[in-house]
């Protein structure tokens, strides 16, 4: 039996030769055959320079480079692309992903009742209180709202059978959110929590602010709610508008007073037009992802490799 580790690396020259030595420790007390795939995604230090020296002494290393950053769900995609093992691990390069996990993750799954092992974090330590928040609200409301089953604290390290990444494989969209696709599929999972790991070295590379922009590409690709939201939003303030209008119309006829104030109807209008602005937006980032989508753009490019028969698009 073979094992295939992916390895997303961005700028991760510090941490590459800290998880080198790591995987391979955990592999010499395994009895299988195993290759690390690592794939560069346009890094501007010497991650790549690094990876070529460890391909040149050791054979289980291959690379993929990219021609520039396409990003991480483009990196686990190519890995999954070319990964050959009857099992397939998706890690992180700095660590906090344990590959000491690896052989209790084999065991579950030589078992036969699972499909996949995932881990998820018990524990959120050394992580800013409000960036904590925001992500255990951010699993609550995307598992309500779409078909995607999220854990809470749900890393994307996760060990799985050849069979599930092929069916990742299959889905071809361009937007991917694959903590929402891992869900999606189905196939039986297995939850395994750890406590949380700090980065061993470098700096994080996931700003609030990117992963604000993740969590909402992740419920635009998995949930026509926002969609839903700005329609009903549209058919409350029309109702909201002809009770308006009926009120006037009969103070007016009744009362001959008619309603004064321009500085009301001036907070009115602009009420309005930001309610039909945040709406259009709504709309707008799903038009985007379709118009983005239909222009077929690879995932990614490989400029360089080490591996057979690797295509250069993807």
């Amino acid at each position: 039996m073979k094992i295939s580790i992916v390895v997303p690396s961005y700028n991760e020259e510090e941490s590459l030769p800290l998880f080198y030595q790591a995987a391979g420790e955990v592999f010499k007390s395994l009895p299988y055959d195993y290759e690390l795939i690592f794939i560069n995604d346009g890094s501007g230090d010497r991650t790549l320079e690094i990876l070529k020296e460890l391909s040149a002494k050791d054979p289980h290393v291959k690379y993929l480079s990219f021609s520039r950053n396409f990003g991480k769900e483009s990196a686990m995609y190519a890995g999954f692309c070319h990964a050959t093992g009857d099992y397939v691990a998706i890690m992180d390069a700095d660590l906090q992903d344990p590959p000491e996990l690896l052989p209790e993750m084999i065991n579950i799954l030589n078992e036969g009742k699972y499909d996949s092992v995932a881990t998820r974090r018990s524990d959120r330590t050394g992580e800013p209180p409000i960036r904590s928040w925001f992500a255990k609200k951010f699993y609550i409301l995307i598992n309500r709202i779409s078909d995607a089953d999220i854990m809470d604290g749900a890393r994307d390290y996760r060990l799985m059978k050849k069979e599930m990444v092929d069916a990742i494989v299959s889905m071809g969209e361009y937007n991917r959110f694959s903590k929402g696709i891992f869900g999606w599929i189905g196939f039986k999972t297995y939850w395994l929590p750890y406590e949380n790991v700090e980065r061993v070295a470098g700096k994080t590379k996931w700003s609030f602010w990117k992963l604000f922009k993740y969590a909402l590409d992740g419920i635009i690709s998995f949930s026509q709610a926002p969609l839903s939201i700005a329609s009903w939003f549209g058919i409350a303030m029309t109702l909201v508008s002809f009770v308006m209008l009926s009120f006037i119309i009969i103070r007016k006829l009744i009362f001959g007073d008619p309603v004064a104030g321009w500085a009301s109807t001036m907070c009115v209008i602009i009420f309005i037009g930001g309610l039909q602005l945040f709406c259009l937006g709504i709309i707008g980032q799903y038009i985007a992802k379709i118009y983005i989508e239909t222009k077929h753009r690879p995932h990614y490019i490989v400029s360089e490799s080490n591996m057979d028969d690797v295509k250069k698009i993807q």
